[in-house]
């Protein structure tokens, strides 16, 4: 059954899952974009969610030039649905990089990938040793 606008979104992951499951697809990305870890009724959409289709991965993306508002967030996310992974965005406005240091540091959960500019392209695999390299360099 297809979920109508406005349905409940665990219903729609589950319905998508349930697709993927019938038609041989491997992978479904569930993309909760806008929920911010002041709104409480978000994250425990989120949290239903997670219930409700068991992810196989977690990964939350955040602005690495959002500096404290994103420590607070991936601390927020982590704790309620139990992150895997990090994707920064906006890597190249942060050259120092004292965001990913922190985000990974408050979490310990890797830093997968960066992002460096607006397309798919920009989008490169994490190398520790760039970030040392600007906080230390």
């Amino acid at each position: 059954m297809l979920q109508d606008y406005g349905a409940d979104p665990a219903a729609v992951a589950f319905d998508a899952v349930k697709y993927a499951e019938a038609h041989g697809i491997d992978v479904v990305m569930i993309d909760t974009a806008g929920r911010m870890h002041t709104q409480e009724n978000l994250l425990r959409e989120m949290e239903k969610i997670c219930r409700v289709i068991k992810p196989d991965l977690r990964v939350i993306v955040l602005e690495s030039i959002a500096g404290n508002d994103a420590i607070q967030q991936v601390k927020a996310f982590n704790e309620a649905v139990g992150i895997d992974a990090i994707i920064l965005t906006k890597a190249d406005v942060d050259k120092k990089g004292g965001t990913a240091l922190s985000v990974s540091y408050v979490t310990g959960k890797p830093i997968i990938f960066i992002g460096t500019g607006q397309d798919y392209k920009d989008l490169k695999r994490f190398e520790k040793e760039k970030i040392l390299q600007g906080l230390f360099g």
